[in-house]
């Protein structure tokens, strides 16, 4: 079998069995930590302002989206190569493979409010063997739900991962 036939069944095996992260509460901090890195101090203004006066306090738009994970992040000594932890690499583990991100699709429902728990639901969706001019990959397609405790959908990101054999895999051409 080769590696892209084994990403392939280990793909297959998950698609449409569904992960939950608890992302915990998120909060104002939360929200102008990220508009400071985007250097919008409008934000951060308008933000702090509407907390005083004890006026909810809503997200930037791509808050959750941008969030790649809730945890401290892993050391750089388990980064794979690629420069991907293993969470933003699943059916690859252990592998001798190449990732690139392949696209995004994001759909902003609702705005999550501060003082909100959010939960990020991830699965894989599909898997499928391509051909190019490079050579054979595999397409991973990836969704990430993010809700709130009653269920309320915040946002939603489909994302595709393409996956190719490793440039000193014997075989790859």
């Amino acid at each position: 079998m080769s590696t892209l036939d084994e990403v392939l069944t280990r793909a297959r095996s998950l698609v449409g069995r569904w992960e939950d992260e608890d992302c915990g509460t998120v909060t104002v901090k939360d929200f102008c930590r990220y508009a400071a890195a985007l250097n919008d101090a409008d934000y951060i203004d308008r933000a702090r302002e509407r907390e005083a006066t004890g006026a909810p306090v809503e997200a930037p738009a791509l808050f959750l989206a941008a969030t790649m994970s809730w945890e401290d992040g892993p050391p750089e000594r388990e980064l794979r190569p690629d420069g991907l932890a293993a969470r933003e690499s699943p059916c690859t583990e252990g592998l001798p493979v190449r990732q690139v991100h392949g696209g995004q699709t994001v759909r902003l429902l609702r705005a999550p409010v501060a003082g909100s728990r959010v939960t990020a639901s991830r699965a894989v969706t599909s898997a499928e063997r391509k051909q190019g001019r490079s050579g054979p990959f595999v397409l991973l397609g990836l969704t990430t739900r993010f809700t709130t405790a009653d269920g309320t959908e915040l946002t939603a990101v489909d994302e595709t991962i393409v996956v190719m054999e490793a440039i000193d895999s014997p075989g790859t051409p």
